[in-house]
């Protein structure tokens, strides 16, 4: 199965880590920013990185984007950048932009342009923050249609030992859980390692 293709367009935090992530899970990516800088950064853990205007339609046509299964927009300092940038995408025929708001406004805007897969970071890891918070058991989560999430979490210490029967998830807490970590630690060579076993339910 071929790896799934990515351009990611804005390397500061958001952009690099991203790249960096997608990456990471195998994903081929192709990241690129006008500072030759930044890219020479990210460059040791992408597929390709190359310096390069995004508002120049002529130059972005020449990375055959319309090939990738989606070009990320994440440019933060500069908003008619970013919006000159995704101009660009569509006039190229890309049918897959991810772009970056920095809050209610720039995300209208963007509606505007017919965008639809939009990320907003600092309210995102904000909201995360929050939760963390008030539940100090989660690890993450994933905020789906109609108010339901998938949520992963440490097992509280109050149900271990106990069976999914047992803990009733879904009579007392009204969650239905989904599947269930194992990590095992292993002693190999006089060196600990973490195995993670993952089980549905």
């Amino acid at each position: 199965m071929a790896a799934n293709k990515f351009a990611v367009i804005g390397l500061g935090r958001f952009g690099t880590s991203i790249a960096r992530a997608l990456s990471k899970n195998g994903a081929e990516v192709l990241a690129i920013d006008l500072d030759q800088e930044r890219v020479d950064v990210v460059s040791a853990d992408v597929a390709y990185a190359i310096a390069l205007d995004a508002i120049d339609k002529k130059a972005l046509a020449s990375q055959n984007l319309q090939d990738f299964d989606g070009v990320v927009v994440a440019i933060g300092n500069d908003f008619e950048h970013l919006l000159l940038s995704v101009v660009a995408l569509q006039e190229l025929g890309i049918k897959r932009i991810i772009a970056r708001a920095s809050g209610r406004r720039q995300r209208i805007i963007l509606e505007k342009l017919g965008i639809t897969e939009i990320f907003q970071p600092e309210e995102e890891v904000g909201t995360l923050v929050a939760e963390r918070l008030i539940n100090p058991s989660l690890i993450s989560y994933l905020q789906l249609p109609d108010e339901y999430r998938i949520a992963e979490i440490k097992t509280p210490k109050n149900i271990i030992g106990k069976t999914v029967e047992e803990v009733r998830f879904r009579d007392k807490y009204h969650i239905s859980l989904v599947t269930l970590k194992h990590v095992e630690e292993i002693l190999k060579d006089t060196e600990m390692y973490s195995e993670h076993h993952i089980k549905g339910v």
